[in-house]
């Protein structure tokens, strides 16, 4: 078993040797004391913080917004009234009816038949096309 010096470990698993001992003091990360008791870290601890703490992918695209109720329908109307869009989607029978700007309705190239999300958000529903 490779044993490593907590200074070590703790530039391995890219935290603060201070932090490292705080973790060994809570039984968070495990160690062995040597005869002077001193602690050393199994390789094996910090491979498993290493899973644990591996960053994730970053999110893109849709998975990029912050808005969780994405709901995916068909753009059944559009109608257009100076700066203004109101577009309808029909989502599993249910419409849903957004106010957006003419240019973003546009930009988006909501039409009748376009697939699009309807993403809510508090009192708002924001619209991307699907």
């Amino acid at each position: 078993m490779e044993l490593l010096k907590p200074q070590e470990a703790a530039k391995l698993m890219s935290v603060s040797y201070p932090t490292l001992k705080q973790w060994i003091y809570k039984g968070k990360v495990q160690s062995v004391r040597t005869p002077g008791g001193h602690h050393r870290i199994p390789r094996s601890e910090v491979e498993r913080f290493s899973k644990t703490t591996r960053p994730k992918r970053k999110p893109d695209g849709l998975q990029a917004i912050s808005g969780r109720n994405k709901l995916l329908g068909t753009v059944t109307e559009v109608q257009y009234e100076g700066l203004l869009a109101q577009v309808t989607l029909n989502i599993a029978g249910q419409f849903i009816t957004s106010i957006i700007t003419r240019d973003a309705c546009e930009e988006l190239g909501l039409k009748k038949g376009t697939r699009a999300f309807a993403l809510i958000k508090a009192t708002e529903v924001m619209m991307i096309r699907g």
